[in-house]
């Protein structure tokens, strides 16, 4: 739909239909899964599959989803991050311990 001095949208339907972004709108609020095998076989011999499965949804959509492995990946997520940071100084620190009770130990023998 136009309106005086403004050019057309280019994504508008003439019939009223939907625009992209109200299609991205609903993909989002849906999901889409798209999956799909890619076999690569040499004479009649399965040498390589590969399984792909891809998901397309909001955020939201897809913790409803029960997707949400990007919240305890330390690559994705700054929380993560931290977490494996901490239990990593936690860890440092343990190993410290007993090498200086070690140490210690020597020093009294």
């Amino acid at each position: 739909m136009t309106t005086p001095g403004r050019l057309p949208d280019p994504y508008a339907s003439r019939d009223g239909g939907a625009n992209l972004a109200d299609i991205l709108e609903r993909v989002l609020d849906k999901g889409v899964v798209i999956a799909g095998d890619i076999r690569i076989n040499l004479l009649d011999i399965e040498l390589l599959t590969i399984k792909l499965r891809l998901v397309v949804a909001s955020v939201d959509r897809a913790k409803e989803m029960g997707i949400d492995w990007w919240e305890n990946d330390p690559a994705l997520s700054s929380g993560a991050r931290h977490k494996e940071l901490a239990r990593e100084n936690a860890e440092l620190r343990s190993q410290l311990a007993a090498l200086e009770e070690a140490r210690t130990e020597e020093e009294r023998s």
